[in-house]
This record gives C-alpha cells, structure tokens and sequence, in this order.
C-alpha cells in the first residue's frame, strides 16, 4: 500500500514538472534564451579582453584602439538585449503555436517594444550635463535595462499577433500565383496595422496621462521585484534545488531552470558585464556565471565530485565503470552519463549529495564574493567551461576564484564519500536479493 502511494505520488509529481516544462510561454524562454546566448558569450568575452588582456598587453592610443573594438562589440550584443531578446521570444513563440509567418512575428515584436519606448529621455554628456533629448533610443532602453519589457512585450504582442492574423476577414489573399515572399507580408498587413496601433494607444496613454512608459512600469513593479527576490541567495538555492530534485526523478532541471531562474540570472550577469566595461561598481553577486561556475561542477548536482569520490572509496564495479566514462565529458560539465548510468535517477543512496553540493557551493561563492575573497563574476562563461578555468574566466582573471573553486571541489568530493560507500552497500545487497530470487526460482522436478 505504501509503495503504491509513493509511486501514484512520483507519477503525479513526474506529471506535473513534464507539463509545467511543456507550457508554451516557458518553453520559448527556453528556447528564446539558448538562441541569443552566443551573443551574451560574446559580450562577456569583448568585456573580458577589454578590461584584463588589452589592459596587460596595450596602452595609450593603442589600448583605446582595441578596447573601441570591443566596444563596438558590446554595443552590437549587450547593449541592445532587451530588443533582441523581444524579437526572438516573438519568433520562437510564433513557431511553438505553429504560426506559418514566424518571421513577421519577430518583426512585429521588435517594432512593439520600440513602440511602447518613451518619446524623450534624459541623457547625460560625457561633461556630466544632463538635458532632455527627442528622437533618441539609448542603450539604457534597448539594453539590459529592458530585457524584461521585451519578454513581457515579445509574448503579449505575439500572442496579441497571432490571434488577430487567423481571422480570415483581416486577411489579404493575392492570389496562388503570388510568391510567399510577396503574399505573406500582404496577409498580415491589417494584423501588422492593428496590433502595432493599438499598442501604441496604450503608449500614448501613458506617455499624456500618466507621464511614464511601459518599460519604466515593468522594470520598477515587476522586473526588480521579482528579481531581488528571484536571485537573492536564498530565492537561487530554492529554485535551482527544485530544479536539481527533477533529475531524481529522470526530469531535466531546465524544466525550472531554464525556464523560471536562469532568466532572471542571465539579467544579473548582463547588469555586470556592463558595469564592469564601464568601470562601475558591480551591481550583482548572484548570476548565471556564478551558479554555473561554483554550483555545476561537472554537470547538475556537481558530479565532478561524486567521481572523484568514487575512484577514491568506491568498490562497486559497475559503478567505477561508469566512472571511468563519464570522466572525460564530466570535465565539460556534461553528466548524462552519470545520471543515468550510476544511476543518479531514482536512487535515494545519491539524493542528498546531489542536492546539497551544488547548494554548498552557491553559498560559499556568494559569501567569498561578500566578504571580499574572490570579485564578483563579470563574464559569461559557456556552461562546458571546465572546473577552475571557469571561475578564472567568470571573475575576469581572479585566482581566488580558482582557490574558492577548488575548495568547494574538495568539500564536494568529502560529502559524497560517505554515500558513494552507502550506495555500494545498497548495491550489493541487491544483487543478494536477486540472486536469491534466482535460487528460489529453481526448483527439483523429481
């Protein structure tokens, strides 16, 4: 009877996280956010030159000529993020509703934010004189500062797209001897004209009545909020702890992850990026780069650590095996392997180090970056970045990083010790069992 509550809860469990990991809007997150990472990679990389190589090797006019190289980079990736981000979450999710003219979807995401952007903005000049200026788009707007507007705005507006493009009435058809390239356009073109209008009534409202913006709404009662309390220490141990608890149950983290957190923390490491190329104090302890760097060490529950322990007290055969295996894409942070050749799913002798080592090392990074050990991390870093060279890379050449890494790389290889022997216990017991199921299976026909 027990068992078959514990099961009916697993399968109910396993139910929900597949449904909640297939719901259309987190889904094109997902898919939205893993399109546009070479970009963010590339801005940490550009920042990363910029502010530690060039520095090393240039100076005078030089380092200013390579360092404007750079730049042009950030500018050309960081710096426009919250518009890049709205047209692509405006393509995925018209490909997720199977919207034939996906396209114009991420062309009417793009035009929507910039719609909803204020008429004038307040800038300041490099001789720190600020005035009020017209027919602008600062990067303040097209940046970071308005990721979140562009998700919000990408999906709403998309959806809003959509919806209006399947009435037939508002549909102009050319004719079958058109091309698709001319037809196209032509069949949304009303949707186009309605969508975008009515959009910019809701701007116009706010601009006159209430003398503010959609993106400056978002940002202050939505964006910040939800992300000081998404990405604080405690917000980023609960949701990625959720998030590592569904492997044990054969459901890939992303299904939390990538859909809920890893958002939220990709806005905190462009935050970074930024105010470390401009010399700023930087505004984020919490990001992506931090928690894959000391949070996924050789892949989700930090299994880098569960291998060394294992080569060190494990005696199960099969167990060294996988070991052996896993080794080589475990340096890459790659541990499929592992998850399911160990196993890590479904084996309760590996839930609490996979739980717990990933938290440690959050928490020990976060307090070393508090206290002054180690910088903050100011570089995205590609999550197959190695163990002790991501830290280094992440923090923009800190070898503290380093040392804060091979600590929790230690510490990690010490819980997991104790239950690698628990787990050898368990499996050879099991084998004893089947054995005697064997046993008991023959039987003397005379």
């Amino acid at each position: 009877m027990e068992n078959t509550e514990k099961n009916s809860f697993i399968t109910k469990f396993a139910d929900f996280a597949a449904k909640l990991g297939n719901q259309i809007h987190l889904r094109t997150l997902r898919d939205a956010f893993a399109t546009i990472m070479p970009l963010y990679i590339l801005a940490g990389l550009a920042v990363l030159l910029n502010n530690t190589v060039f520095t090393w090797i240039f100076s005078g006019e030089t380092l200013e000529t390579f360092q404007y190289w750079g730049n042009l980079l950030v500018n050309g990736t960081l710096n426009i993020s919250g518009l890049l981000i709205a047209g692509v979450i405006g393509y995925c999710l018209a490909i997720n509703r199977e919207f034939e003219n996906a396209i114009s979807c991420a062309v009417v995401a793009i035009a929507g934010l910039v719609v909803m952007m204020p008429m004038t903005v307040e800038l300041t000049s490099v001789n720190e004189i600020t005035d009020t200026f017209s027919g602008v788009l600062p990067f303040s707007n097209l940046g970071t500062g308005s990721m979140f507007a562009g998700i919000i705005v990408g999906l709403l507006i998309t959806e809003f797209f959509i919806w209006i493009s399947r009435v037939k009435a508002l549909q102009i058809n050319l004719g079958a001897n058109v091309p698709p390239a001319v037809g196209k356009p032509f069949n949304v073109l009303i949707p186009v004209i309605i969508v975008l209008s009515v959009f910019a009534v809701v701007s116009t409202l706010l601009g006159k009545l209430a003398g503010t913006d959609l993106i400056t709404l978002i940002t202050t009662f939505i964006q910040e909020p939800l992300r000081h309390i998404g990405t604080s220490l405690w917000g980023t141990v609960i949701l990625y702890t959720l998030g590592n608890l569904l492997w044990l149950f054969g459901i890939h983290q992303s299904v939390i992850y990538s859909s809920i957190l890893e958002p939220l923390l990709i806005i905190n490491i462009n935050e970074n990026i930024a105010a470390f190329a401009a010399g700023e104090a930087i505004p984020n302890i919490i990001n992506v780069s931090q928690v894959t760097s000391f949070g996924l060490l050789g892949g989700s529950g930090s299994t880098i650590c569960l291998l060394i322990a294992t080569f060190i007290v494990g005696r199960n055969a099969a167990t060294r095996n996988v070991a052996k295996l896993s080794i080589a894409p475990g340096l890459f942070n790659i541990n499929e392997p592992v998850l399911f050749g160990y196993p890590i799913v479904y084996n309760i002798s590996m839930a609490i180090p996979f739980l717990l080592v990933p938290v440690m090392g959050i928490i020990i990074s976060y307090f070393a970056t508090v206290t002054g050990i180690m910088r903050p991390c100011v570089a995205l870093v590609p999550w197959t970045t190695p163990v002790l060279i991501s830290g280094f890379l992440a923090t923009a050449g800190d070898f503290m990083a380093v040392v804060v890494q091979a600590v929790v790389l230690i510490l990690g290889v010490l819980i997991y010790m104790p239950f690698v022997k628990i787990n050898d216990r368990v499996m050879a017991r099991q084998a004893e069992l089947a054995e005697e199921d064997d046993d008991d299976d023959v039987f003397d026909i005379d």
